[in-house]
């Protein structure tokens, strides 16, 4: 040492050096996170708000622990909410605004959620839905997640999904293998995240966690033990819808498990616990039983499919705990918000949400006054499917009227005060119109898929992310009458294996088979296929035992579209084939 001391330069670089070495080997210092998202429960499924029959007591005491937010919105349906969550930024300008056809994958070059964590050195895991694309580049692990166990498209049992999945003992995805687990989704899901998270603690590493439950989404499907004690139950002569109501209690149960965990693990005082959901109710039947004074469900555009609850509980952060917020707050807030709370690295922040991070801490009684726009769905048309809400106004306006609502005389929104605000109406529609005209166009831009990449060889396209008909269930895919094709962008130029399906590969199903001997009318008579990619079209015959059609094609490097269709024996069209498998030779 006393020889570099002749070197003062080189003394002071090697100290920087070291310096910078102790940095980057230190641990972060910020507290752990976890966002846990329920799929399809509405703000009146639960105990806490006044439920008369669905009992949620874990629920209850993250509600009573924790800042509430009772003006909180998302959208009316799943994966606009999903990419809106992840980005900060409105559907319409993330470009995930819509469930499929295309429409449900976020703008790669947006920086999302677990890349803000990741990069200021949390330990990232995703355990339940995604449903912002199923093929590379917009998979979870290739956008910041580094530890992923999930399922493909809406669910378990939807078209993308594994074939003859349920939610017990489900075939599910870690880190993009295909694995069988044991047990009910649920449990599952949670159980993998404590594993999870336990490991993370041993290493000494911060972890930001999503957990996203698939339930209590369609099918309605649960343990009978938590569905058996509401059936029979009433209220006000309505029927309990049983099933719904026992994969929330099974939910409530997995939160308590998940809190006796962060007790034992000595992590719970230091993690910021965000509870929400993603849309409305999705049961009809509970919305109609019990929707804390709303109107209607999963979907629409009226309070009660869009307004949720958000808890959020940090007891090292001296937040608010036990407060009741009512300003108009927005899913986008959620990462500005947590950008701030955990002291994330963000250059640009660049978000359409803002920070409560100080309405969280009670630095400041209310949030400067806003208008945001809800407006998702599977068309970008002026209105369509549009809501404007200012404080407690909501302006809606269409081919079958205009609405204007004032929520807080009128929560169940029964009384249209349109002709009597105009002032309002203005205000309202011209935000819109500037709104409009900035967003519209990023709707139109295409969501590409990559084929070729080292990253996902060979890549599965499926008829939940291509632009045409809508197929995305499982009566879809017994029909087998949709058309569609996919934005592909071929990383290298090469020779190309693809091969047509009508049934996921592992179903081994031949082509024209139905899917069962007691649905004969899922039988399909496929005599030949066609592939239609760049300057690449041709067909073939079908014979009765191809599971699939093949075609070899050289692809040169670039944009261009992918396109399939099968036909009977006369010619005519039958569909396009639902699943494409492409290899790079």
């Amino acid at each position: 040492m006393c020889h570099l001391l002749k070197y003062p330069l080189i003394f002071i670089l090697l100290l920087a050096l070291l310096g910078a070495k102790l940095w980057a080997d230190s641990p972060v210092q910020g507290p752990n996170v976890i966002v846990i998202m329920t799929d399809d429960q509405g703000y009146g499924d639960m105990s806490a708000h006044g439920n008369p029959i669905l009992k949620t007591p874990e629920m209850d005491k993250i509600h009573a622990q924790s800042v509430r937010f009772t003006d909180f919105h998302v959208s009316p349906k799943c994966t606009p909410t999903r990419g809106s969550l992840m980005t900060g930024l409105d559907p319409m300008r993330n470009g995930a605004t819509h469930v499929c056809q295309g429409l449900s994958m976020m703008n790669r070059e947006v920086k999302i959620m677990p890349q803000y964590f990741a990069e200021s050195g949390y330990a990232t895991g995703l355990f339940g839905k995604w449903h912002l694309g199923d093929s590379y580049p917009h998979q979870p692990r290739f956008r910041g997640f580094q530890e992923v166990l999930s399922f493909r498209a809406w669910g378990i049992t939807s078209l993308a999904d594994y074939w003859g999945n349920t939610y017990f003992n489900p075939m599910l995805m870690h880190n993009g293998v295909d694995e069988k687990y044991e047990g009910y989704c649920t449990d599952i899901f949670f159980d993998e995240a404590m594993k999870w998270m336990s490991s993370c603690k041993d290493q000494g590493k911060p972890f930001f966690v999503y957990l996203p439950t698939n339930t209590p989404h369609y099918p309605n499907v649960c343990p009978k033990k938590f569905s058996d004690p509401y059936k029979g139950k009433k209220h006000k002569g309505l029927l309990a819808h049983a099933e719904f109501y026992g994969m929330i209690s099974n939910i409530d149960e997995n939160m308590g498990r998940l809190e006796n965990f962060l007790k034992e693990k000595d992590l719970r005082d230091n993690t910021i616990l965000l509870f929400l959901s993603d849309n409305g109710s999705q049961s009809v039947k509970a919305a109609k039983l019990y929707n804390a004074g709303m109107k209607s469900h999963k979907g629409s555009i009226y309070e009660g499919g869009h307004r949720v609850h958000l808890f959020v509980r940090w007891i090292d952060g001296q937040l608010s705990h036990g407060k009741d917020i009512s300003d108009l707050t927005i899913v986008q807030d959620i990462l500005p918000t947590l950008v701030e709370l955990c002291g994330l690295k963000d250059k640009k922040n660049q978000h359409d949400g803002r920070s409560f991070a100080e309405l969280l801490k009670g630095k400041k009684e209310s949030l400067e006054e806003r208008i945001s726009v809800i407006q998702a769905f599977n068309n970008a048309k002026k209105w369509s499917h549009a809501l404007v809400m200012k404080d407690k106004w909501r302006l809606m306006r269409h081919k079958g009227g205009n609405e204007l609502y004032d929520i807080s005389l009128d929560p169940h929104q029964d009384q249209n005060v349109y002709d009597q605000f105009p002032e309002v109406v203005k205000e309202l529609s011209s935000h819109y119109d500037l709104w409009y005209k900035g967003t519209a166009k990023a709707w139109h831009d295409p969501r590409y898929i990559i084929i070729g990449s080292e990253y996902q060889n060979p890549l599965n396209l499926y008829s939940n992310d291509w632009i045409g008909d809508y197929c995305d269930h499982a009566g879809n895919l017994g029909q087998a009458k949709a058309k569609g094709f996919w934005h592909i962008q071929v990383e290298r130029e090469g020779e190309y294996e693809i091969e047509l399906r009508r049934w996921p590969e592992e179903s081994q199903k031949t082509l024209v088979e139905a899917w069962a001997p007691n649905k004969p009318k899922t039988a399909r008579p496929i005599a030949k296929a066609s592939l239609k990619v760049a300057d690449f079209e041709k067909a073939v015959a079908i014979n009765a035992e191809d599971t699939h059609a093949q075609f070899t094609v050289r692809l040169k490097k670039g944009q261009t579209k992918l396109e399939t269709r099968f036909f009977d024996e006369h010619g005519k069209v039958l569909g396009s084939a639902i699943y494409v498998k492409v290899t790079r030779k």
